[in-house]
């Protein structure tokens, strides 16, 4: 499936500190070893709806993907390092892919 980056969310994400590339987020995409979840938050809602997952780089940068899947590709929304709640809520959550 291809990643759909926009103009926009390639210069938010070159922005980032350290900034991250369209390289890093296919990284975490491949790197997976948990389930997406689902973003639930109020205002936070799309359609299709926005699903996001923790993963390490090829060099071992964690970060948290934000996306949307459409049909014949995936659109990144955000990509950044995440915070300490985040990466408790998706320990908590996500369900192992290999077992």
């Amino acid at each position: 499936m291809k990643l759909n980056l926009t103009a926009k969310i390639r210069q938010k994400l070159a922005l980032k500190t350290p900034p991250v590339s369209e390289n890093d987020v296919l990284e975490c995409f491949i790197n997976r070893t948990h389930s997406f979840l689902i973003d639930t938050r109020e205002d936070h809602q799309t359609d299709p709806v926005t699903q996001w997952f923790i993963s390490e780089n090829d060099y071992g940068r964690r970060l948290k993907v934000c996306f949307m899947k459409e049909e014949a590709h995936i659109t990144i929304k955000s990509a950044y390092v995440p915070n300490a709640d985040e990466e408790r809520i998706y320990t908590k959550f996500a369900k192992p892919l290999f077992m």
